[in-house]
């Protein structure tokens, strides 16, 4: 990071407005600064031979050279952290998951003014991205994810009230054996980490729950490219879907989802709230509910990412008897998220992401099995 320890931003988008939008955005943050501004390509490359950004906003579609083209160039050249912004229109969702292919850090949406609560969203959001993607690790370049800043922040009881001591106990206790079910949470850099857990997996796998911070619309295509080159179903979250043995369900962007059981079945709950721990969906919200409706016949893991969601209810879920792990932090692109349930002690093992398929698998094969009819 540059001498002012400041994280510069260069930002590339044709748009003037989007430019200024921006701009102002990223330049009231304190930790933030805008190093320059690019219509194109091309100018972006006569900035950064002059002076190389920490982290690069980069929207898709651009004059002269496409951005696909553009970040493929920088990542083979002169590695940067690139934070794709882009509109998000359903026709450029695979278009973007090509860019995550690519080597970019993350994907936020274009700010927008409309409404007020929509422009605090989007401030929150691209700042997050840009201070995650300046710690990411780039082809081996290894950065420490920042200490986290104490701020007021909703908590996973705005959404489920949590469990007294006692209350616990009961619910131990009478928590019936069903089959097993994976709950997964992951942030920067959790597209990749994703995709290489569940390309692993065999079809016969237990049922996994996914929150991945993403933007709206775009869980659609992410969950689409998965399907395609796995052997568990994946597929983005409906209220109501049945949690069942051989499929993933992936949190729609800018909802939460919560795992609800009836009898010995589960099924998953979509629902608008506050952001919890920063983000919607967040982990938070899935992992206390999983706590709360599976226990012991849960496994909860939580992958790469910034900040410390999920590290609550990854503890909570450890509390009421599920196996819980925790990336490395070799193998994650920013250990922020995982280092914290470490230090909480809600990771019963830390492993690296080459090792999580076979630990659900295992997990799977291992699990007691219940011998009640399902209703």
């Amino acid at each position: 990071m540059s001498a002012s320890n400041k994280i510069r931003v260069l930002i590339v988008d044709d748009s003037a407005s989007v430019r200024t939008t921006l701009s102002e955005i990223i330049s009231a943050d304190p930790d933030l600064e805008v190093m320059g501004t690019a219509a194109d390509p091309y100018v972006a490359v006569e900035r950064i031979r002059q002076e190389v950004p920490d982290v690069m906003f980069l929207d898709i579609e651009l004059p002269r050279m496409d951005g696909i083209t553009f970040l493929k160039k920088i990542m083979s050249q002169r590695p940067i952290p690139v934070v794709i912004c882009s509109s998000l229109a359903q026709a450029g969702s695979d278009t973007l998951m090509q860019a995550l292919e690519a080597g970019a850090v993350d994907v936020v949406a274009k700010p927008r003014v409309d409404t007020a609560q929509f422009l605090q969203e989007s401030r929150m959001r691209i700042c997050d991205a840009a201070k995650a993607a300046a710690h990411a690790k780039l082809r081996g370049r290894k950065k420490a994810a920042p200490a986290l800043t104490v701020e007021a922040k909703l908590t996973a009881d705005a959404i489920i009230p949590p469990l007294s001591d006692t209350r616990r106990e009961s619910v131990i206790a009478r928590m019936p054996v069903t089959e097993p079910l994976v709950a997964i949470g992951a942030s920067t850099g959790g597209t990749e980490a994703l995709r290489e857990v569940l390309e692993a997996l065999p079809a016969i796998s237990p049922a996994i729950l996914i929150v991945q911070h993403m933007p709206e619309k775009f869980t659609t295509a992410f969950a689409r490219r998965l399907n395609a080159g796995c052997a568990v179903e994946v597929k983005e979250a409906e209220d109501g879907d049945l949690v069942m043995a051989g499929r993933a369900l992936i949190a729609p962007g800018n909802v939460h989802m919560q795992l609800v059981r009836n009898a010995n079945r589960y099924t998953v709950r979509i629902l608008e709230g506050p952001h919890i721990s920063r983000h919607r969906p967040s982990v938070d919200v899935l992992f206390r509910s999983t706590a709360q409706a599976a226990g012991r016949n849960a496994l909860g893991m939580l992958l790469t990412g910034m900040g410390d969601d999920g590290a609550r209810g990854l503890l909570e879920m450890r509390q009421m008897g599920s196996h819980t792990i925790a990336q490395d932090e070799e193998s994650s692109v920013v250990f922020g998220m995982p280092k914290e349930a470490i230090q909480r002690g809600a990771a019963a093992r830390v492993l690296p992401l080459s090792k999580m398929a076979g630990e659900i698998t295992a997990f799977a094969r291992n699990a007691p099995r219940s011998t009640g009819a399902s209703s």
